[in-house]
């Protein structure tokens, strides 16, 4: 068997618009298409063997041991493959359950398709399946636990800690989108400029000298003993020299620790002597050039969590132990401590396994044990020596019962450091007693506290403590943190209407971000060049701060390779679906394409509106899967669909009396005429009109008035700047050129209509094949060139995507010879020497219409013919 490729989908996608994260495999069976697993001596019986869990994959059967039925009656290996995939991820931690295998239109190609918690870990599980699949058929032994181990550290390596995993969650439960900004804990929740951010619990709300004081334990200390609150007695010394004068004025027991550390590293507690005071100097100076000496402070461990300086909750922490029974030894205790269900690796479960370094070590030794010492019955054996939740320490929820003198103490700590978000560390006998009367202490005072010991305590009542902060964030009800979406899709006219619904919008005072096959525009400004229509260039304008309003193209690559780069949109408009692109990707027929492009109106709002053409049966059809409101276009009012939608009072947008005109039920409200639009050429550009339609549409529906959308319309003139080889015509004194994107059969077409229109002597028509069409597609565009044009020039586009020049030169030829077998042809391949030798040839009054797919270096060769004839330097020949 062979992977041919493997992709992760991460927002709304071909196989679902409600989960978003699947990996997709391209798998070829080769020769085990011609055997399922029924054919495979002992196969089922191995497979059961290694995983007797799948018992529980219920598989189409619809019940526990389905999918095994499955097997027993013989399924092929993608099938199996998909449940492997999904097994070994629950086995590493990440229980996970959806799948489905289905054919990819080659004889033995699958795709198979799965859920993943973590990306890096759901590509290895599907590469990993493979293996463990093939094992399985050769009757090979093969150790599960590697692939275990190693799924549990990518996952470890990728995903976020639990504090800030709490706030995405919570996040998203209120609607609020999230992106991931790096590789660690910094997120953004919301949409550009309503975006606030996140790194693990520090905010872009969080003061940062409320950080600065509380990694300054020294300042720290000085503000809270000015204010009064209870702290330890102590110095802080940066030499070994100073330690001896340190210890007798605090006095013993003492507590050494780095003055910037955290995590619980370099601190030593409970010293009784100078000579443990050396060592614990030297540990601390590892981590800090300057050390804090203080009283140790005996009691019992607390952390109070305050965010947006209201107690939210507090915990009572225990570092790692163990207790004797008078039998096992330490490593022995540890090992059946660890065996707590609830114990996992990393922080895949509510408590972290113990591991025994060599801190450990040093503390047993400490206390006058070694590893395999056996500890007497009930004592309790520290292990760690703080009661960090990541060594191995546990924590029990005390929220209800600390005493309002200590909440109200805590509240008024994190207002003297000026921290939102603020974790303070209590050190007390009894925390239902005022530290006053304990003689209890503040240790510390942090930021970025972490909340897993509060969301998943040990013992006692989880917090939710992630809601107070997204309650702090997004503070007015209903705050989602979104701006508005239209999404763009179809198979042609996407980028046009894109472009004039971004105008309309940032004539109306939007700060607009939009992508398109071009590139991505913030405010009209190129800052990303190239076909920018995939998810990567969607979220590169929802990360931008200053957009306040996004329009994005999507096409069928980005939605194949990855899905949406966004969850929900306010506005989809689907221009039409026409054969284009078919064969790639697994896609080969109209129908699948257009529920590639269906994708998009799935994801829009309840309160929003998916925008169709009524003209096209695939387009229209799309209308049954959507969740939101419905709106229609067409080019012809009496269109029934239209009629229907307007009885009952729907939006509609049609092409009248020469009027582009919005209905609201029958009431029209004509915005101008067609030929008044320059986007249309005085009205005979019939597809230019087809798109005004759909975008006056969206902009209708997002409350712009018919004012501006008549001002933006006047405004917006087809040329090189604002639509990019859409239409864009050039007057020569004695010719015309007519540079166009027109890229298939459908579009080819359209062109065709309106060139027919323009008066001139002679079309010369400049095609490309293009590599990633079927033959009969690049031969049908052949066909329409050989009607369209008096003479044609075949060249060649700068990436051939699979196919020889020859072959693509051929498939045009061919179509040209079955429509016309006397059409003048020249093949140029070069695409600048193609345009050169049309327009040095140029007969009086002709007009050349260049299709072209690398638009910006098409249009410099024309404007730079256009300065040259200027400056009377354009020489023709004879």
């Amino acid at each position: 068997m062979k992977i041919i490729e493997i992709n992760a989908m991460r927002g709304p996608n071909y196989w679902s618009v409600r989960r978003h994260k699947l990996i997709v495999m391209v798998l070829d069976l080769e020769k085990m298409e011609e055997f399922p697993s029924n054919k495979v001596p002992g196969f089922s019986d191995r497979l059961k063997a290694m995983f007797p869990s799948m018992y529980s994959h219920r598989c189409s059967e619809g019940c526990e041991g389905g999918f095994f039925m499955r097997v027993d009656d013989g399924t092929w290996m993608g099938h199996i493959i998909e449940h492997i995939a999904l097994e070994i991820q629950t086995l590493a931690g990440m229980d996970t359950g959806f799948g489905r295998t289905r054919d990819y239109g080659e004889k033995g190609v699958y795709n198979v398709v799965f859920s993943y918690m973590e990306e890096t870990v759901g590509k290895f599980a599907a590469e990993a399946a493979v293996r463990i699949c093939e094992a399985l058929i050769a009757a090979e032994d093969y150790n599960l636990e590697p692939d275990i181990q190693k799924m549990r550290e990518l996952r470890e390596a990728e995903r976020l800690g639990p504090s800030t995993g709490s706030i995405v969650e919570e996040a998203a439960s209120r609607g609020i989108p999230w992106i991931r900004l790096n590789k660690y804990s910094l997120c953004q929740l919301g949409y550009g400029a309503n975006q606030k951010r996140i790194q693990a619990t520090v905010t872009s709300e969080t003061s940062s000298i409320g950080v600065e004081l509380a990694c300054d334990k020294e300042d720290t200390k000085y503000l809270l003993e000015q204010a009064e609150v209870e702290v330890p007695r102590g110095d802080i010394i940066s030499r070994e020299s100073s330690l001896e004068e340190a210890c007798r004025y605090i006095g013993y027991p003492l507590v050494i620790k780095p003055i910037d550390g955290n995590h619980g590293r370099g601190i030593t507690v409970d010293i009784q002597n100078y000579k443990d005071a050396v060592v614990a100097f030297h540990a601390a100076k590892e981590v800090s050039s300057r050390v804090i000496v203080e009283k140790f402070i005996t009691g019992e461990d607390y952390r109070l969590l305050v965010i947006n300086h209201v107690l939210v909750a507090a915990a009572k922490r225990t570092p790692a132990h163990v207790i004797g029974n008078g039998k096992s030894t330490v490593t022995e205790l540890i090992e059946e401590v660890n065996k707590d269900p609830r114990r996992g690796y990393g922080h895949e479960n509510v408590l972290t396994m113990i591991t025994a370094n060599d801190l450990t070590k040093t503390i047993i030794k400490d206390a006058g044990y070694s590893l395999d010492s056996v500890i007497p019955e009930g004592e309790l054996l520290l292990l760690k020596d703080t009661a960090n939740l990541s060594t191995g320490g546990t924590a029990e929820d005390v929220t209800d019962i600390v005493h309002p003198a200590n909440v109200s103490m805590a509240e008024r700590i994190s207002k003297i450091i000026d921290l939102d978000i603020c974790g303070i560390d209590i050190m007390t006998s009894d925390i239902s007693q005022p530290l006053s009367e304990t003689g209890g202490a503040i240790l510390e005072v942090n930021a970025g506290p972490g909340f897993r010991m509060h969301l998943a305590p040990t013992t006692g009542l989880p917090r939710n403590v992630a809601s107070p902060v997204v309650d702090k964030l997004f503070p007015n009800q209903g705050d989602t943190g979104r701006i508005p979406i239209v999404a763009v899709t179809g198979t042609n006219g996407k980028t046009t209407t894109s472009r004039l619904i971004a105008h309309i919008a940032k004539m109306k005072g939007f700060r607009v971000g939009y992508t398109t096959s071009d590139g991505v525009y913030i405010q009209n400004r190129l800052l990303m060049k190239g076909d920018c229509t995939g998810p990567a260039s969607a979220e590169f304008v929802l990360k931008d701060p200053t957009v306040n309003f996004a329009v994005l193209e999507c096409a069928r690559g980005g939605l194949l390779r990855a899905g949406l780069g966004f969850g929900k949109c306010d506005v989809a408009v689907v221009t039409n679906v026409e054969a284009d692109h078919l064969g790639l990707k697994g896609i080969y027929t109209v129908e699948q394409l257009a529920k590639v492009k269906g994708v998009v109106p799935e994801t829009v709002l309840p309160d929003g509106y998916a925008i169709l053409n009524a003209e096209d049966d695939l387009v229209y059809e799309m209308r049954r899967n959507i969740n939101c409101n419905l709106a229609l276009f067409s080019m012809d009012e009496n269109n029934p669909r239209v009629q229907a939608l307007q009885r009952i009072g729907g939006i509609t947008a049609i092409y009248e009396n020469g009027y582009v005109t919005i209905c609201r039920g029958a009431w029209k409200m004509r915005i101008m005429k067609a030929e008044n639009i320059p986007l249309t050429y005085g009205g005979k550009a019939a597809f230019m009109i087809q798109n005004v339609l759909a975008a006056v549409l969206a902009a209708h529906v997002r409350g712009i008035s018919i004012e501006d959308i008549k001002a933006a319309l006047e405004t917006f003139i087809p040329s090189a700047a604002q639509t990019p080889g859409r239409l864009n015509l050039f007057e020569f004194e004695n010719f015309k050129v007519l540079l166009d994107y027109a890229h298939n059969p459908a579009g080819m077409r359209a062109l065709k209509k309106f060139t027919d229109t323009i008066d001139c002597t002679v079309k010369v028509g400049i095609i490309a094949g293009i590599g990633d069409r079927r033959l009969e597609d690049n031969n049908e565009m052949g066909g329409i060139a050989a009607e369209m044009f008096d003479e044609i020039i075949i060249r060649q586009d700068k990436r051939l995507r699979g196919k020889t020049e020859e072959e693509l030169i051929k498939m045009l030829n061919d179509g040209i010879m079955a429509k016309n077998p006397n059409k003048k042809t020249t093949i140029i391949p070069s695409e600048k020497e193609a345009i050169t030798f049309a327009v040095k040839n140029a007969v009086k009054g002709s007009l050349i219409i260049l299709c072209s797919d690398v638009i910006p270096d098409a249009l410099d060769l024309v404007m730079k013919f256009k300065e040259q004839e200027s400056r009377g330097e354009l020489v023709f020949a004879e």
